[in-house]
């Protein structure tokens, strides 16, 4: 099995329709994954439409990260580079769900 820390952030942005505030909140995640110190992988998506009743397409943004361990995962909670990304993008959403999840050795 993978050990890895997995760290999974869906964004539900306040418009999200504006392309400038979309513009906002990407250049602030490039940011955040160009220095973070701990995020070893990154993945950022947006929903495409659903075509099964179980899949949930309303939230804005999707961010993946993963992390050696859960340790380094607790160091970028408050990394700067994190503490520095909720500064300056946090106004631009009104929803955030966070799933994290602990593979198995």
């Amino acid at each position: 099995m993978d050990p890895t820390f997995v760290h999974v952030v869906y964004f539900w942005l306040n418009d999200p329709a504006s392309d400038s505030e979309r513009k906002e909140f990407e250049a602030a995640l490039n940011t955040l994954l160009e220095a973070s110190e701990f995020a070893q992988t990154n993945y950022v998506g947006i929903p495409p439409k659903a075509t099964r009743e179980v899949v949930d397409d309303t939230f804005s943004y999707c961010l993946i990260l993963t992390f050696d361990s859960a340790e380094a995962q607790e160091n970028y909670q408050t990394e700067p580079a994190h503490l520095t990304f909720i500064e300056n993008a946090s106004h631009l959403w009104n929803k955030v769900v966070v799933y994290d999840a602990l593979g198995q050795d």
